[in-house]
């Protein structure tokens, strides 16, 4: 198959069976059918095997296609690169460090609960992994590259609303509280006032990791993945 369509089949296969098999129509079915641990398992087998060659595709095949822009020349791209990158890498931090926002309903939270990075947004791994793949598209303008990272970012909003359906269905008003509260686009709870930041939100922790993280993967990139983010 060639590059570029083996590239665009992968990223597809790897964003609709993240959303298919996480399905109300079939993930209850599954968990029904092997329980709650297994059907995790399920879920990771298949986020593995379709994750996987579509790196072993891309790895064999970067550049592959048209080139549709190049802009690692261009300042401003680069500036803002950077930006979302480490963004990317503090917001993942803190995802990790606080609790997901099912875990907060669940346990008779609200929208009051919400604190440090869900005020800035409610899916912060989703958000990583879409700003990870907006900053890496930017600088690669080939048609496979954009094929593979736009993957990333289709998990990440697609993912996003898809697990906002289920839970509304699944934790009712308690999680539409925390919806109508809270905001999947970064900072826009914030804008318009439904969440307020204060000194204690502030990440400290996540954002001294994520910078470490960071330097670490710039350091490492041209023995890991190849090419130097210096440039």
């Amino acid at each position: 198959m060639e590059p570029v369509s083996a590239l665009a089949m992968w990223s597809f296969l790897f964003v609709a069976t993240h959303l298919f098999i996480s399905s109300r129509a079939i993930r209850p079915r599954l968990i029904h059918l092997v329980g709650d641990q297994p059907y995790r398992g399920i879920y990771s087998l298949v986020a593995i095997g379709t994750l996987t060659p579509l790196i072993i595709v891309f790895a064999h095949h970067k550049h592959a296609g048209p080139m549709l822009w190049y802009l690692r020349n261009f300042a401003p791209a680069r500036a803002l690169t950077w930006l979302m990158m480490f963004a990317a890498l503090i917001i993942l931090v803190a995802g990790v460090i606080s609790p997901a926002p099912s875990s907060m309903v669940a346990a008779g939270g609200s929208t009051t609960g919400a604190h440090g990075v869900l005020k800035l947004t409610r899916h912060p791994s989703f958000v990583a992994f879409s700003l990870f793949g907006f900053a890496h598209m930017l600088m690669n303008g080939w048609a496979g590259d954009i094929l593979f990272f736009a993957a990333f970012p289709g998990l990440g909003i697609l993912g996003g609303l898809h697990q906002d359906r289920r839970k509304l269905h699944d934790l009712g008003k308690n999680y539409r509280r925390f919806v109508e509260g809270t905001s999947f686009f970064p900072g826009a709870a914030l804008i318009s006032g439904r969440q307020h930041w204060i000194a204690s939100d502030t990440p400290w922790a996540a954002i001294g990791l994520g910078l470490a993280l960071g330097v670490m993967l710039v350091w490492f990139h041209p023995n890991l993945f190849g090419g130097s983010p210096m440039g």
